[in-house]
């Protein structure tokens, strides 16, 4: 639960918080993009700092619990104030729904419509299906990722 940035990728967990909020970077690389990716938490008392990783952020990746109806409002609202953010007008929006394995999970269109994406007109943006668990749907979603950020 937090948000991650790289180089060009901000990732952003938004389920219930671990205890631990503490601020973790780390290196990834997949299909010859590099990203450098800051683990900054997800609590409400960190959400403001979370604007001062957004520079150089080409991607934005969403991470939502598809099986947590009564807070999909909420990353909702906080999807909404970060794509608000002028540093992160030009970046491409991945969602992860996260948790498909769930019998309860919102599916992708659903939870498409409670996250108001279809109102994103002037943004690249895609919602993959995933359980992390299992990395059901995972790749998909950096494959999707990959191939935008390569057009750029």
């Amino acid at each position: 639960t937090g948000l991650t940035e790289t180089s060009g990728l901000f990732l952003t967990h938004f389920t219930p918080p671990p205890l631990s909020a503490g601020f973790n970077v780390e290196t990834v690389e997949y299909k010859n993009i590099c990203f450098t990716v800051w683990d900054v938490g997800g609590q409400d008392k960190i959400r403001p700092l979370w604007r001062h990783y957004f520079q150089n952020t080409q991607g934005l990746i969403f991470v939502v619990d598809s099986n947590d109806r009564e807070r999909v409002q909420e990353s909702a609202d906080e999807l909404q104030k970060m794509l608000q953010e002028d540093e992160l007008r030009d970046a491409v929006l991945l969602v992860f729904a996260n948790k498909q394995d769930m019998p309860n999970a919102m599916p992708v269109s659903e939870l498409t419509d409670k996250l108001g994406l279809q109102h994103l007109r002037s943004r690249t943006w895609y919602v993959q299906a995933t359980c992390a668990t299992q990395g059901t749907g995972l790749y998909d979603g950096l494959d999707w990722l990959s191939h935008e950020l390569s057009k750029r």
